[in-house]
C-alpha cells in the first residue's frame, strides 16, 4: 500500500515562510505610516504583492495580523539578552549605563513596530490588552532591574517598586517616544539624558 501521509516541502515551507514575513514586515509599515483603523487587508496585500487571499490563508485576518507584530516584536526586541546584561552588572552606574543602552536598542531596533502597536491601540476592539501583552515582558524586565538594584550598594532610597516605577518612567516605551518622536532628539541624545537623569535621582 503506498504511504499517503501528507508530504512536506521544505522549499514550499520557505515560500510560505517568506510570503509570511512578506506580509507581516508590509502590514508594519502601513500600520505605522497611516494607523491601523485606516487600513484594510487589500492594502495589506497590495502592499505585499499578493491576494487578499494570499493573506488570508497564510496569516489570517487584520487582528490576526496585528497579534502576530505584537509576539514578533516582543521575541526580536532582544530584551532577554539585554536584560540577563543588566543583571550581571555589579554597580548602580554599570547597571545604569546598560539598561540605558539595553532599552535604547530595543527601541530603536522596533521602532517601525512600536508605533504600529501604538497607532492601532486607539482604534482596536482590546487596546489595553494589546498595550498590556506588548508590554508585559518590558515591564519584568524593568521590575528585576530595580530588585538587582536594591541588592547594590548604594541601593536607590525607596521601595522596589517605587524604583521599577522610576525605570518605567524613564527606560519605558513612552519615554523614547516622547523624546525621539515628539521633541525630535536623536536616539544618542535621549539615552544620555535619561542616563543621566535616573543615575542622578536614583
Amino acid at each position: 500500500m503506498p504511504d499517503k501521509r501528507s508530504y512536506v516541502s521544505p522549499l514550499r515551507e520557505q515560500a510560505a515562510t517568506r510570503t509570511r514575513e512578506l506580509i507581516l514586515g508590509s502590514a508594519v509599515e502601513l500600520f505605522a505610516g497611516r494607523g491601523y483603523g485606516l487600513v484594510t487587508v487589500a492594502d495589506i496585500a497590495a502592499a505585499a504583492g499578493v491576494s487578499a487571499k494570499t493573506v488570508f490563508a497564510s496569516v489570517g485576518s487584520k487582528a490576526d495580523i496585528l497579534n502576530r507584530i505584537v509576539d514578533q516584536g516582543v521575541a526580536d526586541s532582544g530584551y532577554e539578552q539585554a536584560t540577563r546584561h543588566v543583571l550581571a552588572q555589579h554597580t548602580p552606574a554599570a547597571v545604569i549605563d546598560a539598561l540605558a543602552r539595553g532599552t535604547r536598542a530595543g527601541n530603536e531596533g522596533q521602532f517601525a513596530v512600536h508605533q504600529a502597536i501604538r497607532k492601532a491601540l486607539p482604534s482596536h476592539e482590546s487596546g489595553e490588552e494589546l498595550w498590556r501583552r506588548a508590554t508585559a515582558d518590558y515591564r519584568a524586565a524593568l521590575e528585576a532591574t530595580a530588585a538587582h538594584l536594591h541588592t547594590l550598594t548604594p541601593a536607590p532610597a525607596g521601595p522596589p517598586d517605587e524604583t521599577a516605577g522610576l525605570l518605567w518612567l524613564w527606560f519605558g516605551p513612552t519615554s523614547w517616544h516622547t523624546l525621539v518622536v515628539e521633541n525630535g532628539w536623536t536616539w544618542d541624545h535621549a539615552e544620555t539624558v535619561l542616563r543621566r537623569i535616573a543615575t542622578a535621582a536614583l
